[in-house]
């Protein structure tokens, strides 16, 4: 059957403690790498930070945002991706301009970000931010994600990602706190069925597919997708904000210097100026004194 696009499904194993997401993204992805030209080694772990940050979405109680982010020492110096309980979906990757990839082909996440840590941060629209940091210490992203839910979680929780030049595809399973029996070995039982899974399958079989050829005999419950696509939350009045907190004279310098301020968004490139005449719209409280 053909993989499923741009869709994430929720799944839990009934009679036990566990519970899954599948993520498959392509247009997303795609648009996302479009935006964000780079060494396809760069491309492709940007592809496995979109696909974990919507895995993580799902772990979303309230509106807000999850987002993933790690900055390092190596050639690529920053990759970020989040995901917010819409679905909406975003991410960048920016690559040190004087390294030469040509010998990164195939490079790990190790030797693209070199020492580094990674930030989970979850953002409620209301409510009081939180941000869990773990070091970037394991050899994949998929490991690095498992340590920190074991560290600062407490929960048991396996991640499977697979990512090629067109699309990029996870499997997620955790352990919830133990409320039916044999959930040890259940768990035990499950991950190693999961451990079996190859990159072709994640990437290639529809979501219903892929986890009968798993999970076939257990009792698993699929519940109904969710679209997943790419979304910006930049704005012209976002950036008015942004530039009102410098305040009415240091902006006013600032256009008189240049003729106008201008912001490019770094997730999907879109460009908003603005210039003298605008001052209003950048501090509508005070516009009746302003010239």
């Amino acid at each position: 059957m053909p993989h499923t696009k741009d869709q994430m499904q929720r799944f839990i194993f009934d009679a036990t403690d566990i519970r899954g997401e599948v993520v498959s993204l392509e247009e997303a992805y795609q648009t996302v790498t479009e935006q964000n030209p780079a060494p396809r080694a760069v491309q492709h772990l940007l592809g496995e930070f979109l696909a974990a940050a919507s895995l993580l979405s799902s772990t979303l109680k309230f509106d807000g945002i999850i987002t993933l982010q790690a900055r390092g020492d190596g050639p690529l110096s920053l990759i970020m991706a989040e995901c917010d309980h819409h679905k909406g979906l975003r991410g960048i990757a920016n690559p040190k301009p004087e390294t030469d990839f040509s010998e990164l082909e195939n490079a790990t996440m190790q030797e693209l970000l070199g020492k580094s840590v990674l930030a989970i941060t979850i953002d409620p629209d209301k409510g009081q931010r939180y941000q869990g940091v773990v070091p970037l210490e394991e050899e994949t992203l998929a490991a690095c994600l498992e340590h920190y839910f074991k560290q600062s979680e407490q929960l048991d929780t396996r991640f499977w990602i697979a990512v090629n030049e067109q699309r990029v595809s996870a499997l997620m399973l955790q352990a919830l706190p133990q409320q039916k029996t044999n959930s040890k070995e259940q768990w035990e039982t499950v991950t190693t069925l999961a451990e079996t899974v190859t990159p072709q399958e994640l990437l290639e079989l529809e979501h219903k597919t892929l986890l009968y050829r798993l999970f076939h005999e257990h009792e698993v419950r699929l519940f109904d997708s969710l679209p997943v696509r790419f979304s910006c939350s930049c704005s012209r009045a976002r950036c008015a904000h942004t530039l009102a907190t410098l305040g009415p004279k240091d902006v006013a310098e600032l256009i008189e210097e240049q003729g106008k301020v201008s912001i490019d968004c770094q997730f999907c490139k879109q460009h908003y100026s603005f210039k003298m005449s605008d001052m209003a719209e950048i501090f509508p409280d005070q516009a009746s004194t302003l010239h």
